[in-house]
């Protein structure tokens, strides 16, 4: 019988990953690093969890069986790619199983600074019903408004989707072009970097943490962005210069942000962007619903018996495909 491991984490809902491993999996539960964990590390012929720098050529060798890394989050920013390289041993993603929560949730950051939700909500419950300036307040349609797409995967394509509901009119950029059917089917049209952040009023980014995104979007390319813009980040914080973004914030350059993620995971308590008016954060909660569960253990469950099988794993990370 194959042995996996799934590495505890307190965003899993162990209660469901047992309910849904096949027999033909024996799934030991144990927190990365503990002993539990070492020692079932010897036999286990696939890991199921998030990334972990502590997987180094170190941790591949004691787990000579190991044939797949396999990740319950889109993001792999936190593995040693090279060390797994090295080792040949795949890793993979989750296979688009929190597409639809980060698209849902990147939506309602949108919504949430073109509406002001915190700002209202903050004024009704200290008995300020619509504030102290009611003729000072804007609060804007996403109908009829142009979204820029920073990258146009699994994740991207659903925001796509779900803008075009909203009656957004949709542009992206992305490494990877679609064909003229493909963006006529999406409803989407290509444009350059360099145009998406002139021209939209509000720029998603959905892109991985690579050396080619860290500071994707600096002090310049906000400098870009129309002074009425909002930028929406779900994907990871250091794609955004986050010195530069809150800058751009309280000079005004852009008018605000939706943030679900930081350049320091949780920030400290002194971090500047938790004092301006003009920003919406969560906690790099976009990702795990109690919905997706299933789908996250279920996709990884399925590309571990693939690779028991002898079959190539589905899913693979671009940089070892």
């Amino acid at each position: 019988m194959a042995k996996i491991i799934l590495a505890d984490n307190p965003l899993n809902e162990v209660d469901i990953a047992r309910e849904l491993v096949p027999p033909s999996l024996d799934m030991v539960v144990a927190r990365a690093g503990s002993p539990e964990f070492k020692a079932a590390l010897a036999e286990a012929d696939c890991i199921v969890g998030f990334g972990d720098p502590s997987m180094n050529d170190a941790f591949y060798a004691a787990a000579p069986k190991l044939k797949l890394v396999q990740l319950l989050s889109a993001g792999y920013d936190r593995c040693d790619v090279e060390a797994a390289r090295r080792a040949h041993v795949p890793i993979c993603n989750n296979g688009g199983a929190n597409a639809t929560a980060v698209a849902e949730h990147a939506i309602m950051l949108m919504l949430a600074v073109a509406k002001r939700l915190v700002w209202q909500h903050a004024n009704v419950s200290a008995g300020r019903w619509r504030g102290n300036a009611v003729e000072d307040v804007r609060l804007y349609e996403l109908r009829g408004r142009t979204l820029g797409i920073v990258g146009l995967g699994t994740i991207g394509t659903k925001v796509a989707r779900l803008a075009r509901a909203f009656g957004m009119d949709v542009q992206y950029y992305d490494i990877r072009r679609l064909t003229e059917d493909q963006a006529d089917a999406l409803g989407v049209r290509f444009s350059l970097l360099d145009e998406v952040l002139r021209t939209s009023d509000i720029v998603s980014l959905h892109v991985p943490l690579t050396r080619e995104t860290r500071h994707l979007i600096g002090a310049a390319q906000l400098r870009q962005m129309k002074p009425s813009a909002y930028l929406i980040n779900t994907c990871r914080g250091p794609v955004v210069d986050e010195p530069a973004l809150i800058e751009a914030l309280s000079a005004g350059t852009i008018a605000g942000a939706g943030l679900d993620v930081f350049d320091q995971e949780p920030p400290p308590s002194d971090n500047p962007l938790f004092g301006l008016p003009n920003v919406t954060l969560t906690a790099h909660f976009a990702g795990p619903t109690w919905d997706n569960q299933y789908t996250r253990f279920r996709n990884a469950f399925d590309n571990c018996q693939r690779v028991v099988r002898g079959e190539r794993p589905l899913w693979i990370i671009p940089e070892l495909a």
